[in-house]
């Protein structure tokens, strides 16, 4: 994840309401510093639903597996089955 801009604490306070709408608008990340040092990020709900979402997948080993699997499958070129058979 990418820090689109940090601002100490103090300014936030002032600023709280202008930074919801800056990163519901457009999806930023601001990392809000105390004594210079950041110490928390404000993101999106969405932002931060995906993140977890990521989170979920890489922390499932079976699922994991499965990728590492599909990927190798992929690597050595073998046919990929279309959807439509799956139904």
């Amino acid at each position: 994840m990418q820090i689109d801009s940090y601002i100490p604490i103090t300014k936030a306070k002032a600023l709280l309401l202008d930074m919801i709408r800056m990163i519901d608008d457009r999806e930023n990340t601001v990392a809000i510093t105390k004594n210079g040092i950041p110490t928390a990020v404000l993101m999106s709900m969405e932002q931060y639903e995906a993140m977890r979402e990521t989170m979920v997948i890489l922390g499932d080993q079976n699922i994991m597996k499965q990728i590492r699997h599909s990927q190798s499958e992929i690597k050595e070129k073998k046919p990929l089955i279309d959807l439509e058979d799956l139904l």
